[in-house]
């Protein structure tokens, strides 16, 4: 490992660009498919974009400021010392490769990851199980610190504090290092995007990186098998959503006025609820000027396929 950059002081704004040299702990498991709230797409718009934004959310923000009683409690836990290493490293063999890591393990060749999660996420942590994303990350920083172990620690607010200690795993190592290096390689340096992997969060990246349209038609090479299988699919799904309706409604026939059904297997509501709509149309045709103040305008693409 060698120091990129001392952090002791560092504005947000310098740590964002500096993170975006390259390939973060956090970026790990996204890069390689396995972060189920960031799609590798994401990475690759962050890394290429020319303006440098900042993630946050409320959960973020929590995540941060819990750090430190995290650290605090792993201590106690474990009666192992921490430090703050106050510096993004980066791996010399593999210079794409970098790690602002939570703390240091005094007395220990490791490290430690502090996390925070919702106690509706418990059974991702039950029995010993750690999320996918979180252990690729860990392993990450194992290769650019180059230790043995990392351990990481959980709070799961009202319920409880765990953790854990993992291994180094050469194998699994170098799969990562395969996989970051091809991501940063053959997609942030050549500027090609990852292909998309069906997700929603990929729809929102492409709107995003592709939000203007330009009057021109281009060649429709090489897509007419999968847009026959799109056209299959979509068959497929109508039927399978109309069986789906026509067995519903043969329960609410069932049901009556009754809002509850049970049995040994299945509970199932069907309860009445009031809810409130704006009424666009008559407060347009009413009061034309409140309309008019308070619309929003957005751009949106339309995806359509026909038949020739």
């Amino acid at each position: 490992m060698k120091k990129l950059i001392s952090t002791f002081g560092l504005d947000k704004s310098a740590w964002l660009t500096y993170r975006n040299k390259g390939i973060g702990g956090s970026d790990a498991g996204a890069v390689c498919g396995f972060n189920p709230y960031r799609t590798a797409m994401a990475v690759y718009q962050d890394k290429t974009s020319k303006e440098v934004e900042e993630m946050n959310n409320e959960a973020m923000r929590q995540g941060r400021e819990f750090e430190d009683y995290v650290a605090g409690r792993f201590t106690e836990a474990s009666g192992k010392k921490v430090r703050r290493a106050n510096a993004m490293y980066y791996d010399e063999n593999h210079p794409f490769m970098l790690a602002d890591v939570d703390r240091m393990v005094v007395g220990e060749n490791a490290g430690l990851e502090c996390k925070t999660a919702s106690p509706y996420l418990a059974d991702k942590w039950e029995d010993g199980k750690i999320p996918m994303h979180y252990q690729l990350q860990c392993f990450h920083y194992m290769s650019v610190m180059n230790t043995e172990a990392w351990y990481i620690a959980v709070l799961i607010y009202g319920r409880e504090f765990k953790f854990y200690r993992i291994e180094q795993d050469e194998g699994i190592i170098a799969d990562l290092i395969r996989m970051e290096q091809d991501f940063w390689e053959n997609h942030v340096k050549k500027g090609k995007m990852p292909n998309p992997d069906g997700s929603k969060l990929a729809d929102s990246v492409i709107a995003e990186y592709f939000k203007q349209s330009a009057p021109v038609t281009v060649p429709l090479a090489g897509f007419d098998e999968k847009l026959k299988r799109r056209q299959e699919l979509m068959e497929v799904i109508s039927r399978m959503d109309t069986e789906k309706k026509q067995i519903e409604q043969e329960i609410k026939l069932y049901m009556g006025e009754a809002e509850l059904a049970e049995n040994d297997r299945y509970q199932v509501s069907w309860k009445a609820f009031c809810s409130s709509r704006l009424d666009v149309e008559r407060l347009k045709e009413e009061e034309p000027q409140i309309y008019e103040k308070f619309i929003r305008q957005t751009t949106a693409r339309r995806f359509t396929v026909k038949a020739a």
